[in-house]
């Protein structure tokens, strides 16, 4: 489909373009199937890691395993809906994520789990760039940021019914069942796309499928999240993540001069000239290196410090969740109104006040000191995601929206693994330093002691190693000792937070505000 946003009137685009409003429904709906799978998981983590034994590194690997596949193929899925047609490969994706996501409810082992995550997310890498792709294509410029936003809050009401579904399916039914939801939404989602969404695809750009760049771009981007995943074992400054580290960053430079020469490119090093799409990339690295980083560890931080039940979890967890619903469409609006730079910058430095508030929870802090900080990160989430994909897709060419799609795709899950690898290393170095003398300073004897180091991987998931043959007193000192731990790693990923976000406001000045880029295009204003 050639990008003329002229010939795009009244019959022409009804029969080019498809019926915008259903396309929207039935992306909206793949979306949901994604955003739902990510706070469901995230509320039954404890049990899952309980029921099949997992420790925290095996239970960060069923979030890690499918964001690491998800990450490093959104681009070629992208990539793949422009040269073969949006709409078959985000069907191919629906399918594919509905049926591996029965794999992962028939799953009786850690490692079958953690292995029908990664097939679900190169399922995800099919369906998510594909949806920003199909409405860059199908509405016109001056209702983009309307499509995006209300984009954003079918992901947002999926993300905040996802804990208290979730909680209800884990409580009553089992941990398993919280992935059969996907199962009919996908359902629903497939009928919808065969029946209303009309077939677009790059008509402009298809002399050549770029496998060197595929295989570049592929191997360079797992190596580097390979490392940061693996830093939590071996330390990071260890020859074995620095190893891989400098292979992956290595093989990614490969890739631009790869890029650079070849004709026909996996990903068009030009969009980079556009600076709102450059900024916006690693802005949505940032927004969901802090949404995983919240949801992972403060999931944990109610449910094993505080002994929330998943269902209690998930409602303390509303504020976060609801409120995405509303400030995603406020994302839009604003964004629309003002360009991407004053949501952006805002949004960003909501997170740095709400990750600096975080520092200051305790073990026993009551809820009333928790929830406003989880209301300010969903109003920051709904305005940075909005306004950062407009700052991605809104830049780039129509006929390049599957790459753009999936460039902004992959800063989200790059940013997911960012957040629950580097936090949670954080933590668990933390507490290996801490644990210690949090035991002797609060008279646990030298042999209980070593058994509760023996267990410090629990204390880095926020549970106290206590058994019932210990006295109540001694297992009050452990208790308190382990949480006390387990508080100081959180605040130091919290404070780290503070940093990232802080950065990342700075860098939201980078955006234009209100202005054009690129080559006229059909472009939304930033």
């Amino acid at each position: 489909m050639t990008a003329t946003p002229a010939a795009n009137t009244g019959r022409s685009r009804e029969t080019r373009k498809g019926n915008p409003w259903l396309t929207l429904v039935a992306v909206a709906l793949g979306v949901m199937m994604v955003g739902l799978d990510g706070t469901v998981v995230g509320v039954a983590n404890p049990t899952i890691a309980r029921d099949l034994g997992a420790s925290l590194a095996g239970l960060q690997w069923v979030t890690n395993g499918y964001l690491l596949a998800l990450a490093v193929t959104l681009i070629l899925g992208g990539k793949l809906g422009d040269r073969f047609g949006r709409k078959r490969i985000f069907i191919i994706g629906i399918v594919g994520f509905a049926l591996t996501s029965l794999g992962c409810a028939l799953s009786s082992s850690i490692g079958m789990l953690v292995g029908f995550r990664v097939l679900q997310g190169l399922a995800g890498a099919m369906l998510m760039p594909n949806t920003l792709a199909l409405l860059r294509a199908t509405f016109p410029a001056e209702r983009l940021n309307q499509a995006v936003g209300i984009w954003g809050g079918a992901s947002a009401l999926a993300v905040a019914s996802g804990p208290i579904i979730g909680g209800l399916l884990v409580e009553n039914v089992s941990w398993q069942s919280i992935f059969l939801l996907n199962l009919p939404l996908g359902a629903i989602a497939a009928l919808f796309t065969f029946a209303y969404v009309r077939e677009s695809r790059d008509e402009e750009h298809v002399d050549g499928f770029d496998a060197p760049g595929i295989v570049l771009l592929t191997g360079g981007l797992f190596l580097v999240i390979w490392a940061l995943i693996k830093a939590q074992d071996h330390g990071w400054g260890s020859a074995y993540v620095l190893g891989f580290g400098a292979a992956g960053l290595l093989t990614l430079a490969a890739f631009v001069v790869r890029e650079r020469a070849t004709r026909a490119p996996l990903l068009p090093l030009d969009l980079f000239r556009s600076r709102s799409l450059s900024a916006g990339t690693v802005l949505v690295v940032a927004g969901f290196f802090a949404l995983f980083g919240v949801l992972f560890f403060v999931g944990l931080y109610l449910q094993n410090v505080h002994g929330y039940t998943p269902v209690q979890t998930g409602v303390r967890l509303l504020p976060l969740t609801a409120t995405f619903v509303v400030s995603a469409p406020l994302g839009g609006s604003l964004t629309a109104r003002f360009g991407a730079r004053v949501p952006l910058c805002g949004g960003m430095l909501m997170f740095s006040g709400a990750f600096y508030g975080l520092t200051h929870l305790e073990a026993h802090s009551s809820y009333s000191a928790q929830w406003p900080y989880f209301l300010v990160i969903g109003l920051a989430l709904g305005l940075v995601i909005v306004a950062s994909t407009e700052a991605i897709v809104g830049s780039a060419p129509v006929e390049r929206g599957g790459i753009a799609g999936g460039l902004q795709s992959t800063a989200n899950q790059l940013g997911g693994v960012l957040g629950t690898a580097v936090l949670g290393s954080i933590i668990v170095s933390s507490v290996a330093g801490s644990l210690p003398g949090k035991l002797r300073d609060a008279g646990v004897p030298p042999e209980v002691s070593a058994q509760v180091l023996a267990h410090k991987e629990l204390v880095g998931q926020g549970i106290a190693p206590v058994s019932a043959q210990m006295p109540a007193d001694l297992r009050t000192q452990v208790t308190e000792a382990s949480f006390s731990s387990f508080m100081g790693g959180l605040h130091t990923a919290m404070w780290v937070g503070v940093f990232v976000t802080l950065v990342g406001a700075a860098l939201a000045l980078l955006v234009r505000r209100g202005a054009h880029e690129g080559s006229g295009t059909a472009h939304v204003g930033i």
